[in-house]
């Protein structure tokens, strides 16, 4: 019989979207009062009246990509908190740089319904691979494995030899980190004889996980299950046994919108994902995360009665996701403006041998080693990812306004 969470995730879903609809006029009026960015972008509003999803639609949307602006503008989250930053828990930067708030609840980003549906309980231990340094992935996934009663080591990114040696010792249950870091350590592990078979489990995110890779770590015995999430959002969706879609988090209102506008498409239309999110200390509204992905009919075979979507299907634009960390066009733009020499560059995003890859062809004066080395090192401290450095001749760069080209396929 499947196990669940808590009994959020079988309720009748008419229920639940009662619930939802009810908590809405509350958090559009601490949003109103509290958050005083949201008080000017949602002035004049009657939150009072917000109680369906009609009501919500009709309200401005705030796009992730106009938060380095607000932030800019009012330190340090553009005046969208309503919890004063002393009396947070943690406080992160990631790449952008974008600020993202902790409150000080349990298991604040929810979390730990991913890692339940993944099959971790009580008395495992998960070597945790998120990063724990700037970003909040290592923090979300400790919380929720500590929220499940779970050990964790807590083992970052990188350093390989020293991630096998881990296993190797604490012989922990699980992995949760990104898709394609797994597959790094199982295979550095092979290749060194050492025995990493005490790994049964994961929960991953952050990143494509592809068929294929799916596929090579159920031949080892090792069952993953995805996560959607966000550093502002926490998390959205989840994958459970089923392996049918992803399921949607019990405290979020997510629409699924026409990119660039904030209107409603069709159930099954892919569209920009769009969060109001229930939460007392960061109460986003119509929060746009620039993610596509679209509403799946019916509900889960699993018996989690929630509206499913199926999962994420690249960018509204042309940010993009690279092991883990979002790269921005400006990013990409500032790299070629603190690189004396370097005229255009464009990011070239692939995934080949189960692994993201990252080439930055650039144009410019005088090509050659030195130039490459100065301009990955600077790719590398602007994005927190390595590129490949690749030069072309310069008007040899396609003059389609791109500056990251991200081809890998989804399906």
């Amino acid at each position: 019989m499947t196990e669940y969470y808590d009994a959020l995730e079988t309720r009748n879903p008419e229920e639940r979207e009662t619930a939802l609809m009810a908590t809405l006029p509350e958090q559009v009026a601490l949003a109103q009062g509290k958050a005083p960015g949201f008080g000017k972008i949602l002035a004049g509003i009657d939150a009072a009246g917000v109680t369906d999803r009609a009501a919500l639609a009709k309200l401005p949307v705030t796009r992730k990509s106009d938060l380095l602006a607000l932030q800019q503008t009012d330190p340090p989250f553009g005046g969208l908190t309503a919890t004063a930053t002393g009396a947070l828990r943690r406080v992160f930067l990631s790449p952008g740089p974008i600020a993202e708030p902790q409150g000080q609840g349990k298991d604040w980003f929810r979390m730990g319904r991913a890692i339940f549906a993944a099959g971790f309980r009580a008395g495992d231990m998960i070597q945790n691979c998120f990063s724990y340094h700037f970003t909040p992935a290592g923090a979300m996934f400790e919380d929720a494995a500590r929220a499940v009663g779970c050990t964790v080591f807590p083992a970052g990114v990188g350093q390989t030899d020293l991630q096998i040696q881990a296993i190797a010792q604490f012989r922990p249950d699980g992995y949760a980190g990104t898709p394609d870091f797994l597959k790094i350590i199982l295979d550095k592990a092979d290749a060194a004889g050492t025995d990493v078979s005490s790994i049964k489990r994961a929960c991953v995110g952050g990143g494509a996980l592809f068929p294929a890779m799916r596929d090579g770590y159920a031949a080892r015995g090792i069952h993953v299950r995805q996560t959607y999430g966000t550093a502002d959002c926490g998390l959205i969706a989840y994958e459970s046994e089923a392996m049918e879609g992803m399921i949607l988090d019990e405290q979020i209102i997510l629409e699924i919108v026409r990119p660039g506008t904030g209107d409603p498409v069709a159930d099954g239309e892919v569209g920009e994902v769009l969060i109001t999110l229930i939460n007392p200390d960061y109460p986003l509204i119509r929060f746009a995360t620039g993610d596509l992905s679209a509403i799946m009919a019916g509900t889960s075979p699993c018996g989690r009665t929630g509206a499913r979507i199926k999962g994420w299907m690249g960018r509204a634009d042309q940010t993009a996701k690279i092991r883990g960390m979002f790269v921005h066009p400006g990013q990409v733009d500032r790299v070629v403006k603190s690189v004396s020499g370097l005229i255009r560059a464009r990011l070239v995003i692939d995934h080949k041998d189960s692994r993201d890859t990252a080439v930055l062809r650039c144009e410019a004066e005088d090509a050659g080693s030195v130039l490459a080395d100065r301009i990955a090192s600077a790719f590398t401290n602007e994005c927190k990812v390595r590129a490949t450095i690749e030069f072309v001749n310069p008007g040899d760069l396609p003059n389609d306004g791109k500056i990251i080209d991200d081809i890998r396929k989804y399906d």
